[in-house]
């Protein structure tokens, strides 16, 4: 959703045209006549993909676990400890439980946890950040905010989207925007006063009906940031089998299989990695120029 030309949309619709994403344009009278349970406030126009979903994460990961499995891989749920940096190769990790895991590469995808492997090299360059998400449970009998009725969407200019009811779990509503510093071996999983208050301001202007409606469920997870927005793949300075792959701001799990076609095919095939994602591009203050 849009207000005029604004800048963020305005390249994604440069994207969609330039890759043939069947999409629409829309204007904010076709926007009032499709979706009325949207006041669309200062909102002039939309991007709408009619072919476009979501995906429920936690089931997703199930999956792939479940078809890797049946593929022959082993699966384990381990805390890994931090690898003995030595110049060369790794030939092994160890983890709590006592497991030697030994390897011909090792690629280390650990979301906010990737600094706390290699403090020394990414402690100042990976930026862990606490996100709240917020469940609103629509009037009982009111179907306008559930699957079929609404599309997921996104407000960039007040950095805030939503999906729709799905299962009866609540209309989910999140605040996009980079929240404070988090440790996520601590990270308090409560929201906060501010960030409800927000929301609850929001879901008023922007869905009325749902103005007085309850918050049902709640979470509190984690971005982990690179100082300009983009992904980190690349080899470890030092190591020449172990990869290094996080950054993920947010849509590190939307993009997930493309990036592991593109990990595993420098894995394998060897090959110079794409400047953009390069560990020399990641700097030690955060400046976002990736959305």
């Amino acid at each position: 959703m849009a207000r005029e030309r604004d800048p963020l949309t305005t390249k994604s619709l440069e994207t969609l045209r330039r890759l043939g994403v069947h999409h629409e344009e829309l204007n904010r009278t076709q926007l009032e006549s499709r979706w009325p349970q949207i006041d669309f406030g200062p909102i002039t126009w939309a991007i709408h993909e009619p072919d476009s979903g979501f995906l429920m994460a936690f089931h997703a990961v199930q999956a792939v676990v479940e078809v890797a499995r049946g593929m022959g891989t082993e699966y384990l749920q381990e805390q890994v400890d931090p690898p003995a940096l030595t110049r060369g190769r790794l030939a092994s990790v160890t983890t709590r439980s006592g497991k030697t895991v030994n390897a011909e590469s090792f690629v280390f995808a650990c979301g906010p946890w990737l600094p706390r492997l290699f403090p020394e090299l990414l402690g100042d360059r990976i930026f862990p950040t606490r996100q709240e998400v917020f469940y609103i449970g629509p009037p009982a009998g009111d179907e306008r905010f559930g699957m079929g009725a609404l599309p997921v969407w996104a407000d960039f200019a007040e950095e805030i989207y939503g999906v729709p009811d799905f299962k009866g779990r609540g209309f989910k509503i999140a605040p996009d925007r980079h929240g404070p510093p988090a440790d996520p071996d601590a990270l308090e999983r409560v929201v906060g006063a501010e960030a409800l208050a927000h929301v609850h301001d929001y879901v008023g202007r922007r869905f009325p009906a749902l103005k007085h409606a309850p918050v049902v469920g709640t979470e509190v997870c984690q971005y982990e940031n690179t100082s300009n927005g983009d992904f980190l793949i690349d080899r470890h300075p030092e190591l020449e089998n172990v990869w290094l792959v996080g950054g993920g701001s947010g849509h590190g799990f939307k993009h997930g299989p493309a990036l592991g076609e593109y990990v595993a095919a420098r894995v394998r095939e060897g090959g110079a990695v794409e400047p953009r994602f390069s560990l020399a591009t990641k700097q030690r203050v955060q400046q976002r120029t990736v959305y």
